[in-house]
């Protein structure tokens, strides 16, 4: 066996799934203060990289002003999710929410279909895609640059839910009357969840697309997305971070060899069996609370 492809393999797998963790944030954020899987945010993503295109290609502006621009527009986005949605939503059956986040999913898709058409378009951030070497292992520029921004998104998040705001949506998260009942805006912490994960979708959008490009199929990142964020646990962003790396390599290293096997689309085989496999053992994840129910 080639150790130095493998390790290969499984360094670069890494990287790809801390890109996927970048998405998993996104979910792991809304979960953390409404406890329901955001079914949207592979919608939320696809925006957040159309509106810098919009704001880089179509106006013009520099991608340094555009980027942060395009997480302001999506921050309100998020805001007005809640607020026109959800929020009439509150106190209904999860079921109900998680519904309508699904629908909310396929409304995105249909408007950006509508405005932009569905051609593939590159953000071109500017990375070199010249081949950067560690010893004789081969690696990815723009997926070192992901992983960055994804590890750097970790450290600021969990620097946040210590913060005063922080806590608020932790205990929104716990128990919302017990929240209401102190004083906490429950509404307020829950819209301020879909506007952070909103600003996540856009940091999401702009490395994927360009490694992709900008397109419908953006959206179906959820898919890896959820998959980690089950397994690291809903309502952990390390365990996102964790299971992201732990996907990426079963993914990569897996694919290399099961590819030959049956004809390729291995990949996708494998992300849906670790979905299942941690649904069926551990459906808590990694590193997500275990509720226990007295009956």
């Amino acid at each position: 066996m080639d150790w130095v492809f493998l390790s290969e393999l499984a360094i670069n797998g890494a990287l790809t799934g801390l890109l996927y963790a970048l998405f998993a944030i996104g979910l792991v954020l809304i979960y953390k203060a409404s406890s329901v899987p955001n079914l949207a945010q592979g919608g939320l993503t696809m925006v957040g990289a159309y509106v810098v295109l919009a704001l880089s290609h179509d106006a013009g502006l520099p991608l340094w002003l555009a980027i942060p621009l395009a997480a302001v527009i999506m921050f309100g986005l998020g805001f007005g999710i809640e607020r026109v949605a959800l929020r009439r939503l509150a106190g209904r059956p999860v079921i109900m929410i998680l519904m309508m986040t699904l629908g909310l999913d396929i409304f995105l898709r249909g408007t950006t279909l509508a405005i932009w058409g569905g051609t593939s378009r590159s953000v071109e951030l500017g990375v070199s895609y010249e081949p950067l070497f560690l010893g004789d292992i081969f690696l990815s520029r723009i997926h070192l640059v992901g992983a960055g921004v994804a590890l750097a998104l970790f450290v600021a998040f969990m620097v946040f839910f210590r913060t005063r705001t922080g806590i608020k949506l932790r205990a929104i998260a716990d128990d919302y009357m017990a929240s209401w009942s102190v004083g906490i805006s429950v509404e307020h912490g829950v819209g301020l969840s879909w506007a952070l994960a909103s600003v996540v979708a856009v940091a999401t959008g702009v490395i994927w697309g360009e490694i992709q490009g900008v397109d419908q199929a953006l959206s179906l990142l959820l898919l890896k997305g959820l998959t980690v964020a089950v397994l690291g646990g809903l309502d952990s962003i390390l365990g996102a971070v964790v299971a992201g790396i732990i996907l990426g390599v079963i993914e990569n290293v897996g694919a290399e060899f099961l590819d030959p096997l049956v004809g390729g689309g291995s990949r996708e085989l494998i992300v849906a069996a670790v979905l299942i496999l941690t649904v069926m053992i551990r459906p808590h994840g990694l590193f997500g609370r275990h509720d226990i129910e007295r009956v």
